[in-house]
This record gives structure tokens, C-alpha cells and sequence, in this order.
């Protein structure tokens, strides 16, 4: 007899399902009756743990959040010492394609769509930019103590650099066409060098 699984366990199994269907069928054509398809379950089971589907859909906002922000970044910064490779490491992580696709643009423009009608995705996607943005300012905290960058408005700059981080994605999706990520991506690193160090 299988194992029953952890309901904890199980509800972020279903969510990974939702976000790959939502990246398939789109957030309009994402039902349970797909995602319960694609995990081979009945429906009745994601029904149990979440009702209906606007509850999956902010719980899938929340799996968004943690997604959006990886650990491993954090702890690969973490490690080295020498400020200066600190601050370039930190710019070439923020404006490589890897870092930008972290969440599918076609999840992550439904529910920027979506944060417009719902109150509850709207705050969970506001925390994760605000978080995103508080991590940016410590480490930029570092920065203008070793005399790094020069003596600016750290909230500002850490705006600055999420909303340019952030217009990558746009770039990619509607503007370079077929221009390599790469392009636009190292002018962005280049104006947020210059930004904070001029």
C-alpha cells in the first residue's frame, strides 16, 4: 500500500502542477481538472485542499514568492568576503537571463494581470518585490560602507535597480525579438554600474 503524503508535502506538489499547467494552458485555461490530469489524482483531491480556485491561485501567488527570491543567490554572495567581487558578482547575477527567468514570463505576467482584480496576489506580489528590494539595500548598505558606490538614497537606488531588473523581462518579451538576452541584458548592468558608482 502507497504511503500516504504529508499535506504539506502534497499542497506544494499540486501548486508546482498548477504553475506548469498555467505555463501550458494559460491562467484562463488552467482548471483543476488539468492539473489533476497532470498528476494523475482526482479532482476531488486539489478541491480538498483548496476549495475553489481562487484560493489556489493565491496560494500559487505565495509559491510564486519563494520561487522569485532563491536562496542560493543569497548564500553565493554570502560567501565572498572581498567586497568589490561582491558588487560585480551582484550585478551579473541580477542581470543574467538565468536570474530574470527564474519565474516563467508567461506565470509571472498572469498574475501581475491578475494582482490588478485581487487584493490578496496584489500584496503577495508587492512583498516579494519588497523583499527582493530590502535584500538589494543591504547589500548596497555594504557597499557605500567600503566606499563602493557613491553616497545616494539607498531605497531609491534598490527602486532603481529592481525596476531595471524587472524591465529586462519586459525587453525580452516584447522588444529584442531576436536579439540574445545578453545584449540588453550587459547595457543594464552597465547603466546600474554607473548609476550607483558616478
Amino acid at each position: 500500500m502507497q504511503k500516504r503524503k504529508n499535506p504539506e508535502f502534497r499542497k506544494l506538489e499540486i501548486l508546482e502542477h498548477f504553475y506548469e499547467v498555467v505555463i501550458q494552458e494559460g491562467i484562463e485555461g488552467a482548471s483543476m481538472a488539468k492539473i489533476a490530469a497532470s498528476m494523475k489524482i482526482n479532482t476531488s483531491l486539489i478541491f480538498h485542499y483548496f476549495q475553489n480556485k481562487e484560493n489556489l491561485l493565491i496560494e500559487l501567488a505565495g509559491y510564486i514568492q519563494k520561487k522569485y527570491d532563491p536562496r542560493h543567490v543569497r548564500e553565493k554572495l554570502r560567501k565572498i568576503k572581498d567586497p568589490e567581487r561582491r558588487f560585480d558578482v551582484l550585478l551579473d547575477i541580477l542581470f543574467s537571463e538565468t536570474d530574470v527567468t527564474t519565474l516563467h514570463p508567461r506565470v509571472f505576467y498572469a498574475f501581475y494581470y491578475l494582482s490588478y482584480r485581487s487584493p490578496k496576489i496584489r500584496e503577495r506580489l508587492i512583498l516579494m518585490f519588497e523583499k527582493h528590494r530590502d535584500w538589494i539595500i543591504k547589500e548596497l548598505e555594504i557597499f557605500l560602507e567600503e566606499g563602493i558606490i557613491k553616497d545616494i538614497d539607498l531605497k531609491l537606488a534598490a527602486d532603481f535597480i529592481v525596476s531595471n531588473f524587472e524591465g529586462l523581462s519586459f525587453h525580452s518579451e516584447f522588444l529584442a525579438r531576436d536579439k540574445p538576452f545578453d545584449l540588453f541584458g550587459k547595457f543594464s548592468k552597465k547603466l546600474t554600474r554607473d548609476y550607483l558608482k558616478a
